[in-house]
């Protein structure tokens, strides 16, 4: 007895303990206390000088904690393909860690092209894991500016040009990055769609254009996608740059959409303390500094939004409920993140992670063309087969600017097609050369290109069959941040190889790596066109896979090839359009974006956004709706059928527009609502069922500042792209 009240004693003190153990505990540090709770305690216990230094940065890629309570500093990392190796504290240097070598993603271009937000939400987790393992709080991307010209030099980092299509793609990508206590940092917010002059170009654009088309995928991340942070964007919006803009920031994000993350400039795009305090900013990023030394003229400590902030909060010229919010979403993204409970611990490089990377490819490679199903070659099909271009051999991971990643390893074009066909049957010839990868400047190849192009010709002739695998690369002013295309047509020569490849053989299977737009003079002299974006680690693989037939091909672009720059919106009003003139630019195009622009105008496209060919055919069934009248609040329901007619399993992207023939304002003739990614084995029928929210046929009204949907008649088509309208049903909306 005695022994068993002696226990039960112990146990009732040690319950005791816990209990005042317990109450002496930071709210801030008590995982059982909701997160306002967390925020507002650690909020109350912070110096002005503390709350201060969590809104600039502590060095190029980290910010401020508070050290005195326990709270960590927030990490970040360029993405949205990899994660990037590690940069020096105070300079763009890598630090030459060895294990630092990441997976490499295909590009968002590629992702888009799937039309697969399953897909999405499989990239996006696999990529927060390798962020969560390399200890990262925020992961600087996705980006999901409209592709609005193809001269955009960032075009391959974004979701296309349909503001539908981006916003259903993003917001599985931010869940999957999220559900790893990384936040993912969707940018650039807003209409940074070119890369010339993008540290101070004012943009002039319509509300409507900048609702209808610009912000929806944004506005899709917040709402939906529940991201974390937003990156501000370089250019200015009417006056104010965009990383501290009013209209922006305080009104459209943190007000309407109820934002209650953190804004984080682009590096250096904060230029002036009172704007960036009272205009939406929350962490200040990359501003000019020449390090933390005694003799440094300017220090991160010299931020906008560090002394100066400071001395303005002290006088009274700023209220201190302003860096109050900035506090409280610093605070609300680290108790997301580095202090979240439950938080994982992430994997990097594993094989799942390469499956992902790999199906992602596979799925967003596009077939444009195949005149007499030329593809898919099978091994033993051919004996000689000649492998043309730099691009079968050259690392398309580097460059680019902050997309460029170090890489655990890289399977080439080459690589997988002599692993496909056999290496004793290939042989390959460079063709070209572009010279080495280096930010913000062209470094010219020392190599002799006569002698590059005369031996391709030689290589094609004496072969089967030919693969060109060109394109454009990551080098400045082609595919690469901090500067535009300067052509539209394919650098080095490359137009002119294929065509007098074509002269001594016609058996040619162009295969285009790039992340934009390209003109094609040869297009209705070679066979097969494969558009291969840039594939990341796996793309080797994934390519031959696909050209093989071990994989049929169900990609679909997202956003139309022009035949001509000059047919492109942005491109056809000239320089006052696109790019400025290095001040101002107007969106004259307007809602007109992309295949909306092709479709009102009347302009035939190479190829038209959402095309995709297969090595199977589909049949399309006639749409049908549930009924045919609607209120606004009611919910859409579309069906028909779908049957694989031809002998291969496959999947089809199945799209609907929606359109609105007698309408008050000008409205494009038709505008993608619904899309589904559907696979069929040979020969099987499925019944495809959609949604669409009467409510999302709306227009944004500028007199209204709001959305307004019209009564009248709607007309809904399936379609296997915007060119490619199979039947149309018309319904009323009330």
């Amino acid at each position: 007895m005695k022994k068993l009240q002696t226990t039960l004693l112990y146990l009732l003190l040690s319950i005791w303990m816990g209990v005042q153990a317990q109450d002496m505990k930071p709210v801030y540090l008590d995982n059982t206390k909701t997160m306002e709770q967390r925020v507002e305690d650690a909020l109350s216990r912070m110096t002005l000088d503390e709350k201060v230094a969590l809104c600039h940065a502590q060095s190029k890629f980290s910010s401020h904690g508070v050290p005195r309570l326990g709270i960590p500093e927030i990490w970040m990392s360029d993405g949205p393909h990899g994660v990037r190796e590690e940069i020096d504290w105070d300079s763009w240097g890598a630090v030459g860690w060895t294990n630092d070598s990441c997976m490499a993603y295909p590009a968002l271009t590629c992702l888009a092209a799937t039309f697969n937000p399953k897909l999405s939400h499989a990239y996006g987790g696999a990529i927060g894991e390798e962020a969560r393992y390399r200890k990262k709080d925020i992961l600087l991307g996705p980006g999901v500016n409209i592709y609005r010209t193809p001269m955009n030099g960032r075009n391959f980092e974004y979701l296309g040009e349909d503001p539908y299509l981006a916003s259903q793609m993003v917001v599985p990508y931010i869940q999957g990055v999220q559900q790893n206590g990384v936040s993912a940092c969707v940018k650039h917010f807003a209409l940074n769609n070119q890369e010339e002059w993008r540290g101070h170009i004012n943009v002039n654009v319509s509300d409507r254009a900048l609702h209808e088309i610009y912000l929806p995928a944004f506005k899709a991340a917040v709402e939906e996608g529940k991201v974390w942070s937003v990156m501000g964007s370089y250019n200015q919006l009417r006056g104010q740059h965009c990383c501290h803009n009013d209209l922006l920031l305080n009104k459209i994000l943190k007000t309407d959409w109820n934002f209650d993350g953190v804004v984080v400039t682009d590096w250096g795009g904060a230029h002036d303390t009172k704007q960036a305090a009272l205009n939406g900013l929350d962490i200040e990023m990359g501003s000019y500094t020449n390090g933390l030394t005694s003799e440094s003229k300017f220090t991160y400590d010299d931020y906008y939004l560090a002394k100066p902030f400071l001395a303005l909060l002290k006088n009274g010229e700023i209220p201190v409920s302003v860096l109050d919010d900035k506090a409280r979403r610093i605070l609300r993204l680290i108790f997301r993140t580095n202090m979240a409970v439950n938080r994982p611990f992430g994997r990097f490089v594993c094989d799942e992670h390469s499956e992902t990377a790999r199906r992602v490819a596979e799925e967003g490679i596009v077939l444009l063309k195949n005149d007499k199903q030329i593809l898919p070659i099978v091994p033993g099909e051919y004996n000689r087969i000649a492998v043309i271009g730099e691009n079968a051999t050259r690392s398309l991971t580097k460059g680019g600017g902050s997309s460029e990643l170090k890489v655990k390893y890289e399977i080439s074009p080459l690589e997988g097609l002599q692993k496909m066909y056999g290496a004793g049957k290939i042989v390959y010839s460079k063709g070209y050369s572009s010279g080495p990868s280096a930010y913000g400047v062209e470094i010219p190849s020392a190599e002799n290109q006569d002698d590059l192009f005369n031996a391709a010709i030689e290589t094609s002739k004496n072969a089967e069959i030919v693969f060109f695998i060109g394109g454009l690369n990551k080098n400045h002013h082609q595919d690469c941040e901090g500067g535009d295309r300067l052509s539209y047509n394919l650098p080095f020569n490359q137009d002119k190889l294929i065509q007098e490849i074509l002269k001594v053989n016609k058996n040619v299977v162009v295969v285009l790596a790039s992340g934009n737009a390209v003109a094609m003079p040869w297009v209705n002299d070679v066979p097969a066109i494969v558009q291969s974006w840039y594939l990341g680690s796996e793309a080797g693989n994934a390519l031959t896979n696909v050209l093989s037939g071990v994989v049929n091909p169900s990609g679909k672009l997202p956003f139309s090839f022009p035949k001509k720059l000059e047919d492109n919106g942005a491109n056809s009003f000239g320089r006052e359009a696109y790019p400025g003139d290095s001040i101002n630019e107007y969106y004259k195009e307007d809602i007109l974006v992309g295949y909306r622009w092709y479709d009102t105008k009347k302009i035939a496209p190479q190829f038209p956004f959402g095309f995709g060919l297969s090595y199977t055919t589909f049949e399309y069934g006639k749409i049908a709706t549930d009924k045919k009248n609607y209120t606004p609040d009611e919910t859409i329901h579309v069906s028909f059928t779908l049957k694989n007619t031809g002998k291969v399993d496959g999947a089809e992207a199945v799209q609907v527009y929606a359109s609105q023939p007698k309408a008050s304002v000008v409205r494009p003739v038709k505008e993608l609502k619904a899309f589904s990614k559907v696979y069929l084995k040979a020969d099987e029928t499925k019944t495809v069922e959609l949604e669409i929210k009467a409510k999302d046929m709306a227009y944004f009204d500028e007199k209204l500042q709001d959305w307004k949907l019209e009564k009248g008649e709607f007309v809904l088509s399936n379609a296997a792209s915007a060119g490619q309208v199979k039947s149309n049903v018309k319904i009323q909306i009330k």
